[in-house]
């Protein structure tokens, strides 16, 4: 593998003033030689003249956070990283690297889940080149293979967990999405390491079941829903039923024996858990009538 290679040109202020002193004063003398009919005076001005500015072409400039990926016919030479303006071999070829910082969203990709149910999943991934030789050498085209292992590392995720935890400590896409991003930039990092590319955060940015079984979804979520306010309700009610037998025998207000504790209950319990309004039912007569 290509590993990249620091490679700091010349600064090119220096280079740039001393090759416009040199250019001038070789005009100068090609004038001259031409001026005193001077052949190989004016031959050997035109020469270095040229000479001059073909070394003009090794001028080049390098922005904050970018490389410059050196080559020489072919053969890697290394990387120019500081930024302003510098000089180098005039026949090295200058390919420029972004080394910022750049994120993208992935398409709404339809996987089955860990149990077989079809969901829609999406991410976001930000990432940056930290290897410029890897970069460019390793790859064919570093950001179309960030794009396609990304998602590739994505489906591969979203069939290894359930969307919904029915067990508990089980871990699911929907409710363990810090332990599913963490996963996640794991699986990518791993992928992109041999295109030099560091991922720096990965989180999910959409998750949902696939339309064709959301409305069933939906019912089952509701129903469960349901059962779970259900039992909460009704373990409030016996906790409140308990309590005022226990007021009741403690203060002595009324003597209850079984039968009557029995239709308290059940009183008490059909006012505290059902949905609607009660309607009170007088007794005029007695228990055991």
């Amino acid at each position: 593998m290509i590993r990249e290679v620091r490679r700091d040109a010349v600064p090119g202020i220096p280079v740039l003033l001393t090759l416009l002193v040199l250019s001038l004063a070789l005009i100068a003398w090609l004038i001259s030689a031409g001026m005193r009919l001077s052949g190989p005076e004016a031959i050997a001005a035109s020469i270095l003249l040229v000479v001059t500015l073909v070394l003009y072409f090794g001028l080049y400039t390098v922005n904050p956070n970018q490389g410059k990926v050196l080559q020489l016919f072919g053969a890697y030479r290394g990387t120019s990283r500081s930024p302003g303006l510098r000089w180098t071999n005039p026949f090295y070829t200058r390919k420029p690297i972004s080394l910022r910082v750049r994120n993208f969203e992935t398409g709404k990709l339809k996987v089955n889940d860990r149990r077989g149910n079809p969901v829609e999943i999406a991410c976001v991934v930000v990432w940056k080149v930290v290897d410029t030789a890897e970069a460019v050498f390793q790859v064919d085209s570093y950001e179309n293979f960030v794009h396609v292992q990304s998602e590739a590392a994505l489906r591969n995720l979203a069939t290894g967990y359930p969307y919904d935890a029915h067990r508990e400590g089980e871990t699911a896409l929907s409710s363990h999405t810090a332990e599913i991003s963490g996963q996640l930039r794991i699986e990518i990092q791993d992928r992109l390491a041999q295109a030099g590319v560091e991922v720096i955060e990965t989180r999910v940015s959409h998750l949902a079941y696939a339309p064709e079984i959301a409305a069933a979804m939906l019912r089952r979520q509701q129903a469960a829903a349901v059962v779970a306010a259900r039992q909460t309700i009704v373990e409030g009610a016996v906790g409140m039923v308990e309590t005022a037998l226990e007021a009741l025998a403690a203060k002595k207000v009324i003597e209850l024996d079984q039968e009557r504790k029995a239709a308290m209950v059940s009183n008490l319990l059909v006012v505290l858990c059902s949905e609607q309004n009660t309607q009170p039912v007088v007794n005029t007569g007695t228990l055991y009538q």
